[in-house]
């Protein structure tokens, strides 16, 4: 049986790993922010803690099938701040985001430390260090050569504006 101590000590460390990427959203802007980052991961944790103190109650159940449940349903907290706008998809990095704090959560409540705080600072790094590798890539790639063959008729380029426009 966990103590208390060890309990509290597992959720405020899931609010502190997840406060981390969470503030990193918040700073750019992101949709899922500070609190939504921290309440995923606190509810992950307490999953876990749940299914561990079930499994020492009952050991006949499958400690595994609510951690299980939690990586499957963030998938729908995940596809809410996903966002299509024609070509354009935003959102994607903030669903793997809230994705990843579950699963650090997760980490949190079943007790593997390393494996979640080794998680956040990965995470964290990914968000910060890539954000400046893509801003560098954008600004190389701003430019694109466009061909266009077409036929020579009124109001032709005003379609081909459009288009461009559209995209």
């Amino acid at each position: 049986m966990l103590s208390s101590q060890q309990i509290i000590i597992r959720l405020l460390l899931s609010v502190i790993l997840s406060g981390c990427i969470g503030m990193e959203r918040e700073k750019t802007k992101r949709p899922a922010g500070i609190r939504t980052h921290m309440l995923v991961c606190v509810g992950a944790t307490l999953v876990m803690l749940t299914s561990s103190h079930l499994f020492k109650k009952y050991p006949n159940i499958q400690i595994d099938r609510l951690g299980a449940q939690v990586i499957s349903g963030i998938g729908f907290l995940g596809a809410g701040t996903i966002i299509r706008q024609g070509n354009d998809v935003q959102g994607l990095t903030t669903a793997a985001g809230l994705w990843a704090v579950a699963c650090i959560g997760l980490s949190i409540g079943s007790g593997f430390y390393l494996g979640g705080i080794a998680a956040t600072i990965i995470v964290l790094a990914t968000l910060v260090v890539f954000k400046k590798v893509e801003e560098y890539m954008m600004k190389r790639n701003r430019f694109l050569n466009i061909s266009i063959v077409t036929i020579n008729r009124p109001g032709q380029i005003g379609s081909i504006s459009e288009s461009i426009e559209e995209m």
